[in-house]
């Protein structure tokens, strides 16, 4: 082992996750996963790595202290943080000296924040992954006194920042029709497109619930739909007509109605939407959403040369580390 980075203390739902387990569904376990895929990416850019697993940080970091010398990167939700007091900026990469304690607090815009470090976590893969699959009892919530092994870091600069993708504060959602899309009249699929909703506090991993302006979207033919198989992005309708939207940890069969199926390149801005931000819906053909997923993978392929040394903020410089003029450091001592 390398080193390790030692949880302190924890926010609830603090996990480790990577890209998740894609090819399980027959068996009955959904991909699972980073909840925000884009943030893993930025991370892995800023440290000028592979894309692997990564701390996720559900509304909640937590502190952290690593037996050796760390890059980290810090990605997703904005949250803010410190090492030993001084500030650090999100969407930015920075040196964890040995000893010293990263303080990460609330998310401040969005939902899940995200921790990478240098090298990735050294963790046993269970069925072809790293992460936790928490909904099927992969892995586990993470607690104070938990030690990650570290990988072997191959080096690289720190004090670098990127302007992140777009994703939080919810926004107009794409959708595709699903298979019971045409259940639902057509006076109500219109009023679904018209409408704002609202993401309500209820929501994890498996999805989030949206409250609708007025009433809701039930249908007296929920009842009789059969279950079948569903994935990330499914709207469901339960019976009290509020929609659910599916995230990477939900079930893989379901009997409510599906208005529809969110575009796997919008589920980052339902993961990303916090309590109370608007969400809107637009129907597209498989066309658009196909074009849209080539354009996020490109926005994603391109993120290393969107990479930047930082600009740091005057009132954050300690004048005095500095020779503002030659052989001057701090006005008494002349060297």
């Amino acid at each position: 082992m390398s080193g390790a980075l030692e949880v302190l203390q924890a926010g609830p739902g603090l996990s480790l996750q990577d890209a998740g387990r894609p090819g399980w569904l027959a068996q009955g376990l959904s991909r699972g996963g980073a909840a925000d895929r884009v943030a893993l990416a930025e991370g892995a850019a800023l440290l000028g790595q592979a894309s692997g697993v990564a701390l996720e940080l559900a509304g909640m970091g937590g502190r952290f202290r690593a037996t050796r010398d760390l890059r980290i990167a810090l990605t997703g939700a904005r949250m803010a943080a410190s090492v030993d007091g001084r500030t650090l900026r999100w969407n930015a990469c920075w040196l964890l000296p040995a000893g010293e304690t990263l303080e990460i607090g609330a998310a401040q815009d969005g939902v899940y924040g995200y921790l990478t470090v240098g090298g990735g976590f050294d963790q046993p893969e269970v069925l072809g992954a790293q992460g936790a699959h928490l909904a099927a009892g992969i892995g586990r919530v993470l607690a104070a006194g938990d030690r990650l092994a570290l990988g072997q870091d191959a080096g690289g600069a720190t004090g670098l920042g990127l302007d992140p993708v777009a994703r939080s504060g919810g926004g107009t959602l794409r959708v595709l029709p699903s298979l019971q899309t045409e259940v639902f009249p057509e006076d109500m699929r219109a009023r679904f497109c018209t409408e704002t909703f609202r993401r309500d506090a209820r929501g994890n991993r498996m999805g989030v619930r949206l409250v609708p302006e007025g009433a809701g979207f039930g249908l007296d033919a929920g009842g009789r739909i059969l279950s079948e198989v569903i994935v990330p992005g499914d709207i469901q309708i339960p019976g009290d007509g509020a929609p659910y939207v599916l995230l990477s940890e939900c079930q893989t069969t379901g009997g409510y109605p599906r208005i529809g199926t969110v575009i796997p390149a919008d589920l980052p801005h339902v993961a990303q939407a916090a309590p109370g931000a608007e969400i809107r819906f637009r129907f597209v053909t498989r066309d658009e959403a196909l074009a849209a997923e080539r354009g996020l993978r490109d926005a994603l392929n391109r993120l290393p040369k969107r990479i930047a040394p930082l600009v740091r903020d005057p009132k954050d410089i300690n004048l005095l580390d500095h020779d503002l003029v030659s052989g001057v450091t701090d006005g008494e001592v002349t060297r």
